[in-house]
């Protein structure tokens, strides 16, 4: 069937009109192909990592070698999915390495947005996964992402992500828990509320 934009645009999640390049701290969530648990398992209340789980780390402290306008804060790998929060700077730290992660692509594109960031970490993930198991579909299509509005809210997000294995069990993104929007979590603007 040929392209027709009536039918086959999407419904952009991201704020409209807010430019992802601009400085500034955005908690994204980047989540498994149907929630299916690739990265390790939460024991007691804290994440065991398998080898896949320690890519995925690898892959996002590697995201400032790649993209010298990031920084990062707060992650944490949970079975599957991530949360991070990515810090775009007004200049790039001056002093980076420019040694190459193992299994991270070198990725050097001309888009500074949080996107080419997301898509980025993905592509070094999935290449991984891609050549050491049976695993093909990594991540869903999409990322939630919040742009964050204050030091107050960066801090509760920072204590989200901390917390966030001890509470697996709950979750909204476990295995065992009925996926749902919850209004007013994830929506257009990235309205995240904890």
């Amino acid at each position: 069937m040929p392209y027709n934009p009536k039918i086959h645009s999407r419904r952009s999640i991201r704020l409209q009109n807010y430019d992802y390049s601009q400085p500034g701290a955005y908690f994204v969530t980047i989540c498994a192909q149907d929630r299916i648990c690739l990265f390790g398992d939460v024991v007691d209340g804290e994440m065991r990592l398998n080898d896949a789980g320690h890519v995925a780390q690898e892959c996002w402290n590697a995201v400032p070698i790649h993209f010298q306008h990031v920084d990062l804060d707060m992650f944490v790998v949970m079975p599957n999915h991530v949360h991070g929060i990515l810090v775009i700077v007004d200049s790039p730290a001056s002093m980076r390495t420019e040694k190459r992660a193992d299994n991270f692509l070198s990725l050097r594109g001309t888009s500074k947005t949080v996107g080419s960031v997301v898509r980025g970490f993905k592509i070094g993930v999935t290449a991984w996964m891609r050549r050491n198991t049976a695993i093909h579909d990594v991540w869903q299509r999409n990322y939630w992402e919040h742009i964050v509005r204050d030091e107050t809210e960066l801090n509760r997000i920072r204590e989200y992500i901390a917390t966030n294995p001890s509470r697996w069990e709950t979750d909204r993104l476990h295995p065992g828990q009925e996926l749902r929007e919850t209004p007013g979590r994830y929506g257009p603007g990235g309205v995240f509320r904890l």
